[in-house]
């Protein structure tokens, strides 16, 4: 009989937790079982594919933390492209800031997996609802979504890794970027 409160989502948050304070490489099933207060094996019965599984289900948490994270930047502010570009960035470079150890857990090409693409296609569509704001839709909004991630993803792999050593305050250096991205989007061509 599974323990009572202990469901998926609670193995998760325990995971998450420890991700947090250790890093991804601190991920085992015995970290895990001890904060959450069970034997190992008892894990298997929320988590029946093991670590594998557990994995699987902190790439969906994240990727969905993050969506949620973006989503809600860029709500209510219309179809300003520059506003909700900088809003998302923004939003996407805190996350990672404040959960650095948590985004280095977030796969950067998953493997196939129902629950994982619906939380990837809807992060994509963030970025893809605000690319429309600069009229870019169809192929040119793909190409740009991908320049939006390569940009937010490398800035912030960077910084939490500590590539950022010069005395330059960095919260400027982040500004400039954002600032280059839109006025790169604002001269994208709307067609290929």
């Amino acid at each position: 009989m599974p323990r009572a409160g202990l469901t998926p989502a609670a193995v998760v948050d325990h995971a998450l937790e420890l991700i947090d304070a250790q890093g991804p490489e601190a991920l085992t099933l015995a970290a895990v079982a001890g904060r959450a207060g069970v034997a190992t094996p008892s894990l298997y019965k929320h988590v029946t594919g093991g670590l594998t599984e557990l994995r699987r289900l902190i790439a969906v948490r994240v990727t969905e933390e993050l969506a949620e994270r973006l989503a809600a930047s860029v709500l209510g502010l219309g179809a300003d492209g520059d506003e909700a570009m900088t809003a998302l960035l923004n939003a996407y470079l805190d996350y990672a800031e404040q959960h650095p150890r948590r985004y280095a857990a977030l796969p950067q090409a998953p493997d196939p997996d129902r629950d994982l693409t619906q939380a990837a296609a809807r992060l994509v569509g963030v970025i893809i609802a605000v690319l429309n704001g600069y009229g870019l839709t169809g192929e040119e909004s793909v190409h740009a979504a991908r320049a939006v991630r390569s940009t937010a993803h490398g800035f912030a792999s960077l910084s939490a890794g500590g590539a950022f050593q010069l005395a330059a305050d960095l919260t400027v250096t982040r500004q400039r970027l954002i600032r280059v991205l839109v006025e790169g989007l604002r001269a994208w061509p709307q067609k290929g």
